[in-house]
């Protein structure tokens, strides 16, 4: 059995492609998720606009009617507002009379809603109703007042002046503010609260707008929602770097295996005693050289696959091409075999990740077959070239003559009405070639290889706001 690079960067690839999948699959269930959540939270608005859209029905004359109005709006915006947070609803109408001591009850907690024109007007209501009713105001029970009364009253609080009340106006209220905290022994701000909304807001003429304001933030906080999700479920350093662990096993353990493979061949069982110290070394270098090169192309699959778009199998093949091609160099470096050798068995290497570029670069497009073998074989080529060429750099030249020559004598054996179809499939993958060697070449690695790989991205296709521009953007991105 003899030792595949292929095969463990496709493995590798498997990973990436599952751990990618998950993520796209989670991505598009928490959408869903939040679809549902805003079509919920504007189901309460429109529950309140069917509410006001029949005034007949609404307590009081029309003086007094956005008292009512003013209740439901705080219900049905308060849960609108939770259930886009995809949080349970926390207002409610149930259990609670229309004309009982409470209008509503939120997180179980009875609430009064007194909304009076003035701020004084409003806390001689609560003051009334909490004389009225002797638990109330005491018992955990509170009041909603305008937000805008409530802002007046707060500044007071604080010691402000009021928004240009007059001194007797504030004087006023700050005795009953004194007399509200009297009465119930608790602080005023647990008893009086803000409501959502102004006492202008609930009027009459102005209710449709108010609920349209309103369905205007619901939608506006959607939109955030799903830029969060989407932020959340995009390719990060957590996900590579499991996705290198897990390459990193997979390497050990295959190394390791094809290692006591070859040992057993020699004769060497290691049940029965036969390795020495120098074969269990050869293991543990194995083993290491299989985690480091397992961690690389898991982290560099990764990458490809989720910044540049790459397929999964498309950039293992590439992987493993490079891996091929620089176990070649090694041996022609060393005298193992001539450059006919390496460029004939560097082209069987690539051939299989050859067939795998052109079924993921190009499966878009129907190849005639008598072109397939020209497509395959010069794609092998142009592998073996442009990584040769960063491995034996004094052999450029005659790489680049190799090259013209076998492209030459494959065209030749092609009929003429082929020749188009063949330069124009070449065509589009020298458009990759050069682009994703460079991509994976490891001296370029600081900046991600940075302007290749987003030369790369933006050949296959990748929206231009997508792409990580410079170091910056990437760390704005994995801070995010």
């Amino acid at each position: 059995m003899k030792e595949n690079h292929h095969q463990t960067t496709q493995l590798i690839g498997g990973i990436v492609e599952v751990a990618n999948r998950q993520r796209l699959t989670d991505l598009q269930e928490a959408l869903v998720t939040q679809e549902q959540a805003l079509t919920d939270a504007l189901q309460e608005i429109q529950k309140v606009h069917e509410f006001v859209g029949t005034p007949e029905k609404i307590l009081g004359n029309h003086l007094t009617k956005h008292g009512e109005i003013a209740e439901q709006v705080e219900v049905g915006i308060r849960n609108a507002r939770d259930l886009i947070e995809q949080k349970p609803p926390t207002a409610t109408f149930e259990t609670v009379g229309r004309t009982a001591p409470a209008d509503y009850l939120i997180d179980g907690v009875e609430v009064q809603s007194k909304f009076i024109n003035g701020a004084t007007k409003n806390l001689d209501h609560v003051l009334k109703h909490m004389n009225k009713y002797q638990n109330f105001g005491r018992d955990g029970s509170y009041y909603h007042i305008p937000q805008d009364h409530y802002d007046v009253i707060e500044k007071i609080l604080k010691g402000e002046s009021g928004d240009g009340l007059a001194a007797k106006t504030v004087r006023k209220i700050q005795g009953q503010i004194q007399e509200v905290e009297q009465t119930t022994g608790r602080p005023f701000t647990t008893v009086v609260k803000p409501g959502v909304s102004s006492y202008a807001e609930v009027q009459q003429g102005k209710i449709h707008g108010t609920l349209e304001k309103h369905e205007d933030a619901i939608r506006d906080r959607d939109a955030d929602q799903r830029s969060a999700i989407e932020i959340e479920h995009q390719a990060s350093i957590n996900e590579m770097a499991q996705v290198a662990f897990k390459g990193a096993a997979i390497g050990a353990g295959l190394k390791v295996t094809f290692k006591l493979i070859e040992k057993v061949r020699e004769g060497k069982n290691p049940f029965k005693g036969d390795f020495r110290i120098k074969d269990w070394q050869d293991i543990g270098i194995s083993a290491a050289q299989g985690s480091a090169m397992g961690s690389v192309s898991g982290a560099s699959i990764y990458a490809m696959t989720s910044f540049a778009n790459l397929s999964a199998p498309l950039a293992g093949a590439i992987l493993s091409a490079g891996y091929s091609v620089a176990s070649l160099a090694n041996s022609y470096r060393k005298g193992e075999i001539d450059l006919d050798e390496f460029l004939d068995l560097g082209q069987l290497a690539c051939a299989e990740s050859a067939m795998v570029a052109v079924g993921a670069a190009i499966g878009q497009s129907t190849i005639p077959m008598p072109v397939i073998g020209a497509v395959v074989g010069t794609i092998a080529s142009r592998l073996v070239i442009d990584f040769g060429k960063k491995y034996l750099t004094n052999e450029s030249d005659q790489l680049e003559v190799w090259m013209t020559q076998y492209q030459a004598q494959w065209t030749k054996r092609i009929d003429a009405a082929y020749h188009a179809v063949l330069q124009q499939i070449t065509a589009e993958f020298e458009k990759l070639g050069n682009l994703m060697v460079s991509a994976f070449d490891e001296s370029k690695n600081t900046a991600l290889r940075l302007q290749a790989s987003i030369d790369l991205a933006r050949v296959f296709g990748v929206v231009e706001g997508s792409i990580i521009h410079n170091t910056d953007e990437l760390d704005e991105f994995m801070l995010a």
